[in-house]
């Protein structure tokens, strides 16, 4: 177990478990017990807090990241201000892009104009500030729930105003490095866009622009290397984007968009006209070869008394000697530039082993995983989310990405998810509920339960609402369980005995009726009869017989030898 798990940092911040770590650091879910809130800290790693040069990096990235605020930066709450090196920052509810992309596979191009833009506004509040981030990469970038997106790890940003700083190192992932960066040269805010614009090509096409064997080779062609365009991949992508795409790439940095906001102007006018009219192509970003050609340099003679043949063989030995010279220093020109890339960039050389199998993490907890050096000297584990599982008990893992058995070679970062057991909820009082919002907040709870509805009637509770629940309303429920909802029909209508008409006054039979239950129908007279007026001669439903409550009943009745002088839908009236 971490030694640092249960410890007070400050006399504030709880450390409770690890969710992810890296080269410089490891990060902790925490519990702000000033604020009661949980946050994220960034610890510095035991064994690097003792290099002066380490602490120095670590503080330089609380420096830059307390300087910023913005929606689509991660938010940095507080720095440490005694002994333990360590950063607070708001605790993230979502995966990186590259778990996004990796899910989701070929993103169409509005979702790359969509993600690309907000990390564009980021580097640009950054940039504003005089911070370069210098790692962008989709490892970097967290997707929220919502679908925004926040820039993360500034762990290799530097002031842009400050000394120019580990000029003799190429930090930042080796595919996504400027090629300013991979010289060792000074860096500024259009090294941060060259790597966005790499980032938009993956998210075009899905696949980096410069492969190759080695970190070494990868970074010559970010050098040297014009990658192909991201139409000649993936023929959807539309034409102004690609441009966008490829002026933020330019490897001439004079070529480059000259600041994020330049490139927002382009990204804002491609978003409102997908047609917009770019006022560069391609071809202009092209670097411009300024190699002068080989040109001859006749020697100086001095004057003698030499035959003509010895002149023309002494100026055939001198141009043959010349053409090996030239070549000789072609050859060693091209040594020594090569011999440079790998001392300047000699932090990206690989071991000799450049595929590495992922390893079987499920049922491990993630104290386990990082004591296990042939994981975490290999591997970086983040954890990315807790789930509720009934198959494994909390704090193991039960989902990693990629799986394992699946061999990587560049990137050796693992996500996974954390099992919080088998989770339990009091179950919500529903009834009376309708039954449609009764079983939305079931599903809320995230309890994958098994959902049977069953009716019945009932005099209280309204048709369509929900009269009981099983199990009832406190009681525990866990994930899976089957929970039943009894839903209301409403009254019960119970059948009516048709009563006896025939025989009786109409105004009475009305009356019979109607308390029952039945409605009285057409009434119609006859004025032939010589029955007493008013009384019912006929009924359209016998007696005795079961209808349903609402039954209408058409009567006959008596008019006697006058015609009735009344509307004869009406109750008669005594002349």
């Amino acid at each position: 177990m971490d030694k640092m798990i249960g410890k007070m940092l400050d006399n504030r911040y709880e450390l409770l478990e690890v969710i992810g770590s890296g080269g410089m650091a490891v990060v902790y879910k925490a519990k702000c017990h000033r604020l009661n809130r949980l946050v994220a800290v960034k610890v510095l790693k035991s064994d690097l807090a003792e290099d002066a040069d380490f602490r120095r990096r670590f503080r330089d990235e609380s420096q830059a990241v307390a300087m910023l605020s913005h929606p689509n930066i991660v938010s940095v709450y507080d720095v440490s201000r005694g002994e333990t090196e360590y950063i607070v920052m708001e605790l993230i509810d979502g995966i990186t892009l590259k778990q996004y992309m990796e899910k989701r596979g070929q993103l169409n191009w509005r979702e790359a104009l969509h993600f690309v833009t907000q990390i564009i506004k980021g580097l640009s509040h950054a940039h504003s500030r005089g911070i370069i981030h210098r790692d962008i990469k989709p490892q970097n970038i967290m997707v929220l729930r919502d679908g925004s997106v926040k820039v993360a790890d500034f762990g290799i940003a530097c002031l842009s105003n400050s000394a120019q700083t580990l000029t003799q190192e190429a930090l930042g992932s080796v595919h996504y490095i400027s090629p300013e960066q991979a010289k060792g040269d000074r860096t500024d805010a259009r090294s941060d866009i060259y790597s966005a614009g790499v980032v938009l090509y993956e998210l075009l096409t899905n696949r980096l622009p410069f492969e190759g064997d080695s970190a070494v080779s990868v970074a010559i062609q970010h050098l040297s290397a014009v990658p192909l365009s991201p139409r000649e991949i993936n023929p959807e992508v539309p034409e102004a984007l690609e441009l966008i795409c490829m002026k933020a790439m330019a490897s001439d940095i004079e070529k480059r968009y000259r600041s994020a906001e330049e490139m927002l102007i382009d990204l804002e006018e491609f978003r409102k006209n997908p047609e917009v009219d770019l006022d560069f192509t391609i071809e202009d970003l092209h670097r411009e070869a300024n190699e002068e050609p080989t040109q001859y340099i006749p020697a100086v003679k001095a004057v003698n008394h030499h035959s003509e043949e010895d002149e023309e063989e002494s100026e055939g030995s001198e141009k043959k000697h010349k053409t090996a010279m030239i070549i000789g220093g072609i050859a060693a020109a091209a040594a020594i530039v090569f011999a440079l890339f790998y001392f300047i960039i000699g932090s990206f050389s690989t071991p000799a082993k450049t595929e590495f199998p992922v390893p079987n993490l499920l049922g491990k907890t993630m104290e386990e995983v990082l004591a296990d050096p042939e994981i975490s000297d290999v591997f970086t584990v983040e954890q990315i989310g807790q789930r509720a599982s009934s198959e494994y008990p909390a704090g193991q893992i039960i989902e990693q990405t990629p799986e394992s058995g699946k061999i990587v070679k560049g990137d050796r970062l693992i996500s996974v998810f954390v099992s919080t057991g088998i989770k339990t909820e009091p179950m919500p009082n529903l009834v009376g509920q309708e039954y449609r919002s009764a079983t939305i907040q079931l599903k809320n709870l995230d309890l994958d339960l098994n959902l049977i509805n069953s009716e019945d009637y009932s005099d209280s509770v309204t048709s369509g609402c929900v009269i009981k629940t099983d199990p009832s309303y406190g009681e525990m429920i866990r994930f899976g369980d089957t929970v039943t909802l009894v839903i209301s029909k409403g009254i019960e209508q119970k059948s009516v005995i048709v009563p006896t008409c025939t025989g009786f006054h109409v105004d009475t039979v009305r009356q019979n009726l109607t308390q029952l239950g039945l409605v009285c129908g057409e009434v119609t007279y006859d004025i032939s009869s010589s029955v007493e007026e008013g009384i019912v001669l006929y009924q359209s439903i016998e007696a005795n017989q079961e209808v349903a409550p609402g039954t209408t009943i058409n009567l006959t009745v008596s008019g006697g030898n006058t015609p009735p002088t009344i509307d004869q839908s009406k109750e008669a009236v005594s002349p």
